[in-house]
């Protein structure tokens, strides 16, 4: 049995359920709560944060902790359905990817928007500060047009296969996407490009996705939007 302990709309947990679905692996979802005891969390991962992996699959258990570390692990652990390209250039090109997302997209305009909008809201912090989310919003339309740029060239942002770049870029822009925060509209090559990871059934979970008291925004499951 695998196990995946997540929150719906951490971009991090996203990319691995993504990842796990797309490599075609069974697996459960515990849903972990900001008002969860976090001893439980962090006896499994010290950092005490999603996501974390349980996986009891095979001969020895294991626990593999937060997103990037569980992208790996998969795809070493099944060789079917590979993310990572098989030329060691290629692959260097994607991890590349995954760590601008990771870090860079996520500290200029994840850890603005979504702490505005969602982790405020959940922990009682008021309403959003009005230049944070002015900052955010300008860092992502900034990313978006690298995205486009990098569409322009390639099918994938990592090259011809979808790969853990483009699971990494879509799970942080999902999050987003839920909130109506994404100008689609003008960066059409992101757009369609973010349609086709849209009509994936790995993303289809995602999709069901909700938070009481903040329904999703109204093209959100629109896969044609």
């Amino acid at each position: 049995m695998r196990v995946l302990y997540h929150w719906p709309l951490d971009p991090f947990s996203r990319m691995a359920r993504l990842a796990l679905a797309e490599k075609r692996l069974t697996f459960k979802l515990s849903r972990v709560e900001f008002t969860d005891d976090p001893a439980i969390l962090q006896a499994m991962n010290p950092a005490g944060s999603t996501p974390v992996l349980r996986d009891e699959t095979g001969a020895k258990p294991c626990v593999v902790c937060d997103a990037r570390p569980i992208l790996e692990y998969l795809d070493e652990a099944r060789e079917a359905a590979p993310l990572l390209p098989t030329d060691i250039a290629e692959r260097a090109e994607v991890r590349r990817l995954v760590e601008w997302f990771c870090v860079k997209f996520h500290a200029e305009v994840n850890a603005y928007i979504l702490h505005e909008r969602l982790e405020k809201a959940l922990i009682g912090g008021g309403s959003p500060d009005s230049a944070a989310m002015r900052e955010g919003r300008s860092h992502l339309r900034w990313h978006l047009a690298h995205i486009n740029h990098l569409i322009e060239t390639r099918d994938w942002l990592g090259g011809t296969s979808l790969t853990h770049a483009d699971i990494a870029a879509a799970a942080q822009l999902s999050c987003l996407d839920y909130l109506g925060e994404v100008p689609w509209n003008e960066f059409a090559l992101a757009k369609s490009w973010f349609m086709r990871i849209k009509s994936r059934p790995s993303f289809r979970p995602l999709l069901g996705d909700t938070l009481p008291g903040m329904p999703p925004a109204p093209h959100y499951a629109d896969l044609d939007f």
